[in-house]
């Protein structure tokens, strides 16, 4: 990431403090300086695109796997089957729109609920990403404006260097870390869930990881 950049910078001044510094070198940094802001854009155009492939594999396990469990539950509950049984037997066009426009409404309802539950943690990690880059590009952005006074000044860099690579911490872990568990709970979800477990379940699963990965961050 950008702040690696930022560390070798000033892990390079360090070292050769005691080395005349080049006019250039001012330039070079101010140029970076205006680079930070597209890059941090492009990098938050690979989040944005991460998280809505996350969405749509989340829509589709709705679609596939959620909703015709859901189905066969509706239609196990005595009276509902009761009747569409009677509607089916009676074939009447207008009460098989009748059950439809009174169901069907219930139903989608149903379904809208559980997409959204599944799909507001996603929103929620990616939002804790968001903070956690602005966080980091803002520190880069100091940090090189620091750099630049530096070297427009010819001051000495050794005897700041290390409070900048503390200020560094190990926040580009956590957002690796986020994703990679991101990763994980959406593939367990979708493609690895125990065929033993009702989706109910495993949805309550999934919705117990993400509340972990939040309370953890």
């Amino acid at each position: 990431m950008f702040s690696k950049f930022i560390v070798f910078v000033l892990l390079l001044l360090g070292l050769n403090a005691c080395v005349s510094i080049p006019p250039e070198s001012a330039d070079l940094s101010i140029e970076l300086g205006k680079r930070i802001s597209a890059i941090e854009q492009s990098h938050r155009a690979l989040v944005d695109a991460y998280f809505y492939e996350k969405r749509e594999r989340v829509n589709r396990y709705v679609t596939e796997k959620w909703v015709p469990e859901y189905a066969e539950q509706i239609f196990s509950d005595p009276q509902i089957a009761a009747v569409w049984d009677r509607v089916v037997r009676a074939g009447s066009k207008a009460e098989r729109l009748e059950f439809i426009v009174t169901l069907g409404p219930k139903i989608q309802s149903k379904i809208n609920k559980k997409r959204l539950e599944l799909i507001k943690p996603l929103d929620a990690a990616e939002r804790l990403i968001s903070r956690e880059l602005s966080s980091n590009y803002n520190q880069a952005r100091a940090i090189n404006n620091s750099v630049t006074s530096f070297l427009v000044s010819s001051a000495k860099v050794a005897e700041s260097r290390n409070r900048y690579l503390e200020m560094l911490g190990v926040k580009d872990e956590k957002v690796g870390e986020v994703l990679t568990r991101v990763d994980s709970m959406i593939e367990t979800l979708v493609d690895k869930s125990d065929k033993a477990m009702s989706k109910e379940d495993q949805v309550k699963e999934y919705l117990q990881k993400f509340k972990e990965l939040q309370d953890k961050f």
